[in-house]
């Protein structure tokens, strides 16, 4: 692992039975870069993100993070204490049904300030000041602070889902599939919102996506599965203008032929 790598995965397998979800996988990530993860479904893209996040075990190979002070943790062997707050503090994680990550009988406020309070703050005020301008930055009407999540819509939520998992400042979020289910205006939107606070953040993101699209516009670096094997990986710009593997043209192809 590079001294400057943030994230690195080296010989990742796991099988289900006779399905071989992932098949000798090395994956490195770097402070502030954006790596998308595409394919099929069925392709291992989601299996390696839950490896990659210490959700899932691998059967073989290893996973390691680099903590602010330069430290490697063995993300699957640290106790489940550390990885919980590991993933309360340095991580976030988006999940493609935002109800997966929110409480839904808690305001929006309150899903935002939970995190913080997970961190230890207990200041009231401080919480909701935070929630508030957190709402703000992902273009939620603040005056919301105090409606519960099933009043709003679907990209509302996401929103929602973004402000809680941000309101920490993470080093490191994990996507899958952030706009996946919701129409195609509200995708673009959100997307341009994703963008501009990643960068803004200096947030490094792994993302699952189907969607070549959402790589090309999210991405610094792809890296093309299938069959639980990385058959290509390289910056964005690259892999979706001059694909080199013939699943990766047919990818690419799909698309332009849609």
């Amino acid at each position: 692992m590079s001294e400057t790598t943030l994230l690195s995965a080296r010989g990742v397998s796991l099988s289900f039975g006779a399905i071989q979800a992932l098949v000798g996988v090395d994956a490195d990530l770097w402070p502030g870069e954006v790596l998308a993860i595409v394919g099929e479904s069925g392709s291992g893209k989601t299996t390696l993100l839950n490896v990659l996040s210490g959700r899932a075990a691998p059967g073989t190979g290893a996973v390691w993070y680099r903590t602010p002070d330069g430290q490697l943790l063995d993300v699957h062997t640290m106790p489940a204490p550390a990885l919980r707050r590991l993933h309360r503090s340095d991580w976030g994680f988006v999940h493609q049904d935002p109800r997966q990550n929110l409480r839904m009988g808690v305001t929006a406020g309150g899903n935002v300030g939970e995190r913080l309070m997970a961190q230890g703050s207990r200041h009231y005020g401080h919480i909701r000041d935070a929630a508030r301008d957190w709402l703000v930055q992902t273009e939620i009407d603040p005056k919301r602070i105090d409606d519960l999540p099933r009043t709003f819509s679907g990209g509302m939520l996401q929103r929602l889902q973004i402000a809680r998992t941000l309101v920490t400042h993470p080093r490191l979020v994990f996507m899958d599939e952030p706009t996946g289910g919701l129409d195609v205006s509200v995708q673009a939107r959100l997307l341009d919102l994703i963008r501009s606070l990643v960068a803004r953040f200096g947030i490094a993101v792994v993302l699952v996506t189907h969607d070549i699209a959402v790589a090309r516009l999210l991405a610094h670096r792809t890296m093309v599965m299938q069959g639980g094997r990385v058959v290509e990986t390289g910056l964005t710009d690259q892999v979706l203008d001059d694909p080199q593997h013939a699943y990766t043209q047919l990818l690419v192809s799909s698309v332009l032929n849609a």
